[in-house]
């Protein structure tokens, strides 16, 4: 392989590298939301895996029922979470043209 050949390898990582730092950037912006219990319990998380807000409804707040309310939550949590996954690695695949770049995979991990 050339040293010119090699050069061009090395700019197109770096601008590669360059666009996906601007694009986790671009996903701590952006939100998904879901709900658990009928709506009962609605989680926003963004595209850097953080949990945004947590609504409760009143009516699903019993004293003798906590595990119902908790499952709710871990149910809703976790449902953002992956929807956030998903946003991320979308966006990322469009970057990549749906390639799977090794190392990345983890990206998918919400950055």
């Amino acid at each position: 392989m050339s040293k010119k050949m090699l050069g061009d390898i090395m700019r197109e990582a770096q601008k590669l590298q360059s666009e996906m730092a601007r694009l986790q950037e671009e996903a701590k912006k952006k939100t998904v939301e879901a709900t658990a219990g009928g709506g009962m319990v609605t989680v926003v998380a963004n595209g850097g895996g953080e949990i945004i807000s947590i609504k409760i409804e009143k009516e699903v707040v019993n004293p003798d029922d906590i595990e119902m309310l908790q499952d709710l939550i871990i149910a809703s949590v976790n449902e953002a979470l992956r929807r956030a996954q998903e946003m991320v690695n979308s966006e990322m695949s469009k970057l990549t043209g749906g390639l799977q770049l090794p190392g990345l995979g983890g990206l998918g991990k919400l950055l």
